[in-house]
C-alpha cells in the first residue's frame, strides 16, 4: 500500500534525543475516501480522521512530518519515581521552520485542555506549539505561547501558522 502512494508511514522521533526510534510506526492514508470505502463506513472515527487530515495537510505543504515521544520521569502519588511517555501527535520540519502539533477533536473540559498541553509543557525548546480543534471560535495564544486554533483555520488560512 506503500508503494501505490494510498499510505504513508510517520516514524516516531525522540523530542528530547532528538533521534529517530525504529518502532513502532503509525500510518496515515493519503485518501479517506479510499479508507472509508474500503472499510465499508464501518469506522467513522471523527478523531482520527482529524488526525489523518491533519496530518496529509502537512505533508502538502512540504513539511516532513514525524511522531513525537518524549520520555519523562515524574513522581508518583507515593512519591516514587515513575517513568511516562507522553506523545506529540506530530513533529513538523521544513528547512528552519518546526512545529509541534497536537490534535484533539474536542477540548470541552480543563482536564482535556491539560491533557492536550502536557507534553508541549515538557518540551525546553522555543519552536511553535499549536493545538488544533474542532470546537475553537478563533485562534489565540494561552499564557504559555501555544497557539490554539480551530481546524477549519488551519486548513483555509495556512498563514495563520506564523500568527
Amino acid at each position: 500500500m506503500k508503494d501505490a502512494f494510498l499510505i504513508e508511514e510517520a516514524n516516531r522521533y525522540d523530542i528530547k534525543g532528538k533521534s529517530y526510534i525504529g518502532t513502532p510506526v503509525k500510518y496515515y492514508f493519503m485518501d479517506l475516501g479510499l479508507r472509508n470505502a474500503r472499510i465499508n463506513y464501518r469506522q467513522m472515527e471523527v478523531t482520527h480522521s482529524m488526525e489523518n487530515v491533519i496530518y496529509n495537510e502537512m505533508r502538502m505543504r512540504g513539511f516532513n512530518v514525524d511522531v513525537g515521544n518524549l520520555n519523562i520521569v515524574e513522581k508518583g502519588k507515593d512519591g516514587k519515581q515513575v517513568k511516562k511517555n507522553l506523545e506529540v501527535d506530530f513533529v513538523c520540519n521544513k528547512g528552519s521552520k518546526k512545529y509541534y502539533i497536537q490534535s484533539a477533536y474536542m477540548i470541552e473540559t480543563e482536564e482535556k485542555m491539560t491533557q492536550e498541553l502536557r507534553p508541549f509543557q515538557k518540551i525546553r525548546d522555543s519552536f511553535k506549539k499549536i493545538v488544533i480543534t474542532a470546537n475553537t471560535p478563533k485562534p489565540f495564544y494561552n499564557e504559555e505561547g501555544i497557539l490554539i486554533m480551530n481546524v477549519y483555520d488551519f486548513l483555509l488560512k495556512p498563514e495563520l501558522l506564523e500568527f
